[in-house]
Order: structure tokens, then sequence, then C-alpha cells
């Protein structure tokens, strides 16, 4: 165990959770356990969907790992429950990661910086009618994408090829959300960058490019088919990998964003231009993910990636000299 490792203390591991991503949250978890405690950290796991708030405070835990995806893990509740507790965590703090975690807002705040993304509406799950649907296609064209804009991992997202699939591609996305994110079909080539660090530390790493079949990159190719094809580094120019890696770590500043997140691109076919289309602030950390594959291309291995990340858990507020953590004890006897 190195001395640095020995600092981290108890160290919580949450992963599971309550999500419709619960069962890749559980792979990623598992295996960053894995890794920490492969490096001599006092690594211990712990499932929100199993064990209460009350409980994650009775561990006293120094710092926790979060392996959550998706809501009540990756949108900020729990960030805010652990800011209260006074608990170090990975990953972007309470406000930076409920915009993230809504592609709509993450959308608007990226165009106020001027940063590119494609086109969109926003339609109300429950009151878009009929004939308005059928003109968004007059708007964005088509194909376009429909997308419930608070889940991940391809969760809640339909392709629509003609006017006669609307209203079946917004229904399925209408049963994760309350507004549908209505998105221009960009063709070209599917890119992603992990950001580590913060603010003018923060550093891009090497760019993927996926090669799903037939352009697909659906839930089963994500995380359990093998047709799925990554180049790491993507086979970019020296300029336009750089563009990209400067549009990831603006985008994740834009933000407010740190410690790690995972920056996801369309490459436009017709003029090489790169558009964001989502930020992810708890990648998936399974055999089949990205960051660790990113992260490898620079001769680093996934627990030292995962040390890494560990050691940059923080707090958005920092506690008073004399604020000490209560025990739920403490807590149930003032009530």
């Amino acid at each position: 165990m190195t001395a640095q490792n020995q600092q981290f203390g108890k160290v919580g591991v949450l992963f599971g959770g309550r999500s419709a991503e619960r069962e890749v949250s559980l792979m990623s978890g598992a295996g960053v356990l894995q890794a920490l405690r492969s490096k001599g950290v006092d690594a211990h796991p712990f499932d929100p969907a199993e064990r209460s708030l009350a409980e994650l405070a009775a561990e006293k835990f120094d710092r926790v790992f979060i392996a959550l995806h998706g809501r009540y893990g990756e949108d900020g509740t729990l960030q805010g429950a652990l800011e209260q507790l006074g608990i170090p965590y990975t990953g972007p703090g309470v406000m930076a990661s409920a915009i993230a975690m809504d592609k709509i807002m993450t959308k608007r705040i990226w165009l106020g910086h001027s940063l590119p993304t494609p086109r969109f509406l926003v339609l109300d799950s429950v009151d878009t009618p009929r004939e308005e649907l059928r003109q968004v296609p007059d708007v964005l064209g088509l194909p376009l994408m429909l997308k419930a804009p608070h889940e991940g991992s391809t969760i809640g997202i339909a392709k629509v090829a003609g006017y006669s699939e609307m209203q079946e591609g917004f229904a399925l996305c209408a049963k994760y959300d309350d507004t549908v994110l209505a998105e221009e079909f960009i063709r070209g080539r599917e890119l992603t960058v992990p950001v580590l660090g913060q603010g003018r530390n923060a550093r891009a790493l090497p760019v993927i490019e996926i090669c799903a079949p037939d352009g697909n990159y659906d839930y089963q190719h994500k995380y359990f088919g093998d047709e799925t094809k990554y180049l790491c580094p993507a086979p970019l120019d020296a300029a336009l990998t750089q563009r990209v890696q400067e549009l990831a770590v603006q985008a994740f500043n834009a933000l407010g964003c740190r410690g790690w997140s995972r920056v996801d691109f369309m490459l436009r076919a017709s003029d090489n231009e790169p558009l964001l289309l989502e930020i992810n602030t708890s990648p998936g950390m399974t055999g089949h993910s990205l960051v660790p594959m990113s992260a490898k291309a620079l001769g680093m291995s996934y627990e030292t990636l995962c040390c890494e990340i560990l050691q940059l858990a923080a707090l958005d507020m920092t506690p008073s000299a004399d604020w000490k953590p209560q025990s739920v004890g403490d807590i149930a006897d003032e009530g």
C-alpha cells in the first residue's frame, strides 16, 4: 500500500442505485472496488438502493467514489446529500451534476458559451398534440433523434426516419421523462473524449471513435456485444484532434464540472465540424467502457485511473474549521 493510498482513508464505492442504469452501475462499481482494493485502498461497497443515507453517514467514509449512473446518483441529488454529510466525492458537484444530467439545459448553456451543438426542439411529454409532432421533421429534417433528456446509456432514445415513426418514437421517450428532446440527426463519425481535472488544470484524454454496426450504438452494443469497434486514439489529423479535445475541455468547464467526465460528439461528415451531444459526469467503468480505454492509450492502467479519479474527490463547499459531521444518533436526539 502506498502512502498516498493510506491517506485516502476509508473509501466507499457507491454503485447500483435505483436508476434505469442500475445493471451497468453494478458492473462499474464492481470493477472500481476491485481496482482500488488491488492498490491497497480500504474500499467498501455501498448500494444506495439497499441501504439508507443514515447508514451511509454511520459508515464514516473519508471519501466516496461515485460509480452510480443516471438518476439518484449522477443528477446532483446524492451529491447534495454528501455535501450535507461532509463526505468528499468523485465527479462534478451538485449544480454541475444536475445541469449535465439534463440534456436540454446542457445544450442551452453550451449555446450560451458559443459551443456547437445540433439544432433541437423541446416537446412536452403530455401536452404535445399529434399535429405538432408531425411538424417537428419540417423544422429539424429527417432522420431525427428523439431523446429522454434525463436518461443515459442510450435508454429512452429513438431514431425517427419518417413522419409515420414520430408518434411511436415520442411515446417511447415519453415513458422516461416529462419532456422529450427532438434533435437534428448528424451524419458522421461518433467521438468521445474523457476529461480529468478542474478549471485550468482540466485535461482531455485521447479521443475515441466509436464504430457501431450500422451506426447503432445502442444499450446492447454499448455494454454487452463485441461487434462495436473502438479506435483509440481516433484516426484524426493533429489539428482536428486538438480542436475536439479543446472543445471537450470547454464544454466541461462551461458546466462547472470537476473531477472527471466524458464528452460525446458527432463529427459532421459534410465539413468535419465537431458538434457536442452530451456530457456524462459519472461515466461507465465496465470492461467495455471508454474512459479506461482512453486512459490505457496514455499508458494508464485501470487501477491507476481509479486512484487518480479518487484523488480528485472533493466537496463544493469547504466546512468551517469548527464544523464536525453529526452522527445519526445526534440528529435523532435533536429531534
